[in-house]
C-alpha cells in the first residue's frame, strides 16, 4: 500500500528576498517529491507603499503599481522554475497586510503547507514591524516551514 502524501498544495509567499527565493525552491523539491501544486503569492503592502511616496515625489497609487511590478517579477521568476520542473504553480498578488493577506489565501486555497522565507531584520526595527513569517506562524490554518536564507 502506498503512502499517502501529507501535503496537497504548498503556498510560498514571495518578496523578492534571497530567503523568500530559496524558501520557493525548497517548496518545489517538496512539490516535486509529492507532485503537488504550488501558489506564489505576492502582497503589496500598502502602507509601504504610502510611507515610499510620502518620502518621494510619487503618489500611493503610483508606488503601488511600481510595488507589483516587482512582484510580478519575482512570480513569473519562481512560476519559471516551478514549470521547468514540472510543477503546476499559480501567482496571486494581494494587497494590504501581508501577513494578514497571506493567512487570508491559505485559508481560501486550502493549502496545508506555506513555505516562508525567514525575514533578516534585526534590531529595534524588527522588534518594532515584527516578522511577517512570526506573523504568519502564529495564525496560519496550517503547518509553516520557515525557510532561512541560503549560505551559498
Amino acid at each position: 500500500m502506498a503512502a499517502e502524501t501529507p501535503f496537497s498544495h504548498i503556498l510560498v509567499p514571495v518578496d523578492g528576498s534571497d530567503a523568500s527565493i530559496h524558501a520557493g525552491m525548497v517548496a518545489m523539491r517538496i512539490a516535486g517529491t509529492h507532485r503537488i501544486p504550488i501558489t506564489f503569492v505576492y502582497v503589496v503592502d500598502l502602507a509601504v507603499a504610502d510611507r515610499i511616496a510620502g518620502a518621494s515625489s510619487t503618489s500611493g497609487d503610483e508606488t503601488a503599481r511600481e510595488l507589483e511590478e516587482k512582484g510580478k517579477r519575482y512570480l513569473e521568476y519562481l512560476s519559471l522554475q516551478a514549470r521547468n520542473r514540472g510543477l503546476k504553480a499559480d501567482q496571486v498578488i494581494r494587497y494590504g497586510i501581508p501577513h494578514s493577506e497571506i493567512v487570508s489565501l491559505a485559508r481560501e486555497l486550502q493549502v496545508d503547507l506555506i513555505a516562508i522565507g525567514q525575514g533578516s531584520r534585526s534590531g529595534p526595527r524588527r522588534s518594532m514591524i515584527g516578522s511577517v513569517a512570526a506573523r504568519v506562524v502564529e495564525y496560519a490554518p496550517c503547518p509553516v516551514l520557515v525557510v532561512k536564507p541560503s549560505s551559498r
